[in-house]
């Protein structure tokens, strides 16, 4: 097992993800035909595998290409984003979009638990004032505050608090506090072909479209759903998404259904579609990022390819390639059949 570029000679770097081969950190496998790349972040060039090292490594990068949700496909070659940091490149035919909760389960259920303590401890101190002030001889005096507390202080201290930050240009944000988000909204363009996001700030207002919209919303919903999430309320999340199928399909729905609710506020909006709206544009916008990247990886593949196969079958007799077809072909038919969970 190699671990430099035999291009450029630098080191490839290592991955936790693929088991089998755990050297590099944007491995290109291509399961119809059974290769391997290792490609090299340095000079971008494409290092094919030894064969004896491929099997079991391209059988693990395919299982682990159809698990992530974080992907984008033409229709020869993908690009996914695992959350260990390795990049998986696919050549073939794409893998059906197939939506999972594992992302964001643990990221908003650690939110839901983080605001469950702070609710907690406030609680906590509330319940220690009242005993203190029945010490002192307030009781009459101390409820009152600590509903205060309760109830209204965090109404108040929330509408002043900054709960995100919309980029406006390569430098400049603007705050959204807790009162802004009553003015929040999503809504259909005037031709009401698309959706665009309209928000409000310090009593000023904005309104974004396509990409922009896209960016702003992934910041604001962060925001909106800062207290989390159950595991019920992602699942059902992840439902409407993929009935949705498409992103800008399940935002124009979202926003077509807001309006005729009487214009509802991201706020008012069910929690499973608040959630569902920071998923698609997180996902979204990370998936136009890596569709620029197809481009080049689809010539560098080409060029590599034409190389790869005829490494391949240099030194081979043909009863072996004949083998190796019939290997790939019933492993893809054993594939085909298995029974999907």
């Amino acid at each position: 097992m190699f671990s430099a570029c035999i291009f450029c000679h630098a080191s490839l770097g290592t991955n936790e993800a693929i088991e089998a081969f755990p050297i590099g950190s944007r491995l290109a496998f291509d399961p119809e035909r059974g290769r391997l790349w290792v490609i090299c972040r340095h000079c971008r060039q494409w290092n094919l595998t030894p064969m004896e090292e491929r099997w079991e490594a391209v059988e693990q990068c395919e299982r682990r290409f159809r698990d992530t949700r974080v992907r984008v496909s033409t229709d020869q070659i993908g690009l996914a984003r695992l959350r260990e940091g390795l990049d998986l490149v696919r050549i073939g035919r794409p893998l059906r979009p197939e939506f999972a909760a594992w992302r964001y389960g643990e990221q908003l259920g650690r939110r839901r638990r983080r605001a469950l303590a702070v609710a907690g401890g406030a609680a906590l101190v509330g319940g220690a004032a009242v005993v203190g002030g029945a010490l002192a001889g307030l009781v009459a005096v101390i409820p009152g505050l600590v509903l205060l507390q309760a109830r209204g202080l965090p109404n108040v201290i929330n509408g002043h608090r900054v709960v995100a930050r919309i980029p406006a240009g390569k430098r400049y944000t603007f705050p959204i506090r807790g009162r802004d988000l009553a003015g929040a909204r999503v809504e259909t363009t005037d031709d009401d072909t698309t959706w665009a996001l309209r928000i409000r700030y310090d009593g000023n207002e904005r309104r974004f479209v396509g990409t922009r919209a896209l960016r702003a919303a992934s910041h604001l919903m962060a925001g909106v759903n800062r207290f989390g999430a159950s595991r019920d309320q992602v699942t059902d999340a992840v439902s409407l998404l993929d009935d949705a199928g498409d992103p800008d399909r399940f935002f124009l729905r979202v926003a077509r259904k807001t309006r005729a609710l009487g214009r509802l506020a991201v706020p008012d909006l069910p929690a499973e579609v608040r959630l569902a709206i920071e998923m698609s544009a997180h996902e979204e916008s990370e998936r136009r990022a890596m569709a620029g990247e197809l481009a080049e990886l689809k010539e560098a593949w080409e060029a590599a390819e034409a190389v790869a196969a005829i490494a391949d079958d240099m030194f081979l007799p043909t009863s072996f390639a004949d083998f190796a077809r019939r290997h790939r072909r019933d492993a893809n038919d054993s594939r085909s059949e298995a029974p999907q969970e």
